[in-house]
């Protein structure tokens, strides 16, 4: 029995089933998706192939206890993201991706260094807090937003996207950090 275009919560079902078709109708809806982000961030196709099953594999280990029926897409996506970027720091890692490094320093004035006994955050604190942020602001500024910090886009592909020019982007990229910044001081989140 094969559902191609079986919805979020016929696929959720069926890994909770334990059915493998579980893993097709996941891959037919999003495994396009899924491997052109592992391909944005490891910069490799052979990667990217890599990283899409591990995280097939992943969603078939934590389906259950989870059960995202309402945010499939974003599930798969944090696995992706996390299986990627864990790929790219063993192959990388004496020498970090400047992309990567540059996204990092870009966010270094808006959350709190890890490292730091004085302002470790707990990680739910954060999400709520940035969840927060995320909700207020207006949505194609959320969409710039995630484009370049969770997806990792070049500012001249969210240029192109958004039709505005990359230092209009920079600029907008740039007050959202420090809006960021203040909304999680305001949080009492350590900066």
């Amino acid at each position: 029995m094969t559902f191609p275009t079986a919805d979020d919560s016929q696929i959720v079902d069926m890994y909770l089933q334990r059915d493998e078709q579980a893993i097709s109708c996941t891959s037919v809806k999003y495994g396009k998706r899924i491997r052109s982000l592992a391909r944005h961030i490891t910069e490799d196709e052979c990667t990217a192939d890599e990283c899409e099953n591990d995280t097939y594999m992943e969603a078939w280990n934590r389906i259950p206890p989870h059960e995202p029926r309402d945010y499939l897409y974003a599930f798969l996506v944090r696995i992706v993201r996390h299986i990627a970027l864990n790929r790219c720091e063993k192959n990388n890692a004496l020498k970090r991706k400047a992309s990567l490094v540059s996204l990092s320093d870009e966010l270094n004035d808006c959350i709190a260094a890890p490292d730091s006994t004085e302002s470790v955050v707990d990680d739910m604190a954060l999400k709520e807090s940035l969840n927060s942020f995320l909700a207020g602001l207006e949505p194609e500024k959320r969409n710039i937003f995630m484009r370049r910090y969770w997806y990792t886009d070049e500012i001249t592909e969210i240029a192109e996207r958004f039709g505005y020019s990359e230092s209009k982007i920079k600029s907008m990229l740039m007050r959202m950090r420090e809006k960021l910044r203040k909304h999680f001081e305001k949080d009492g989140i350590g900066v």
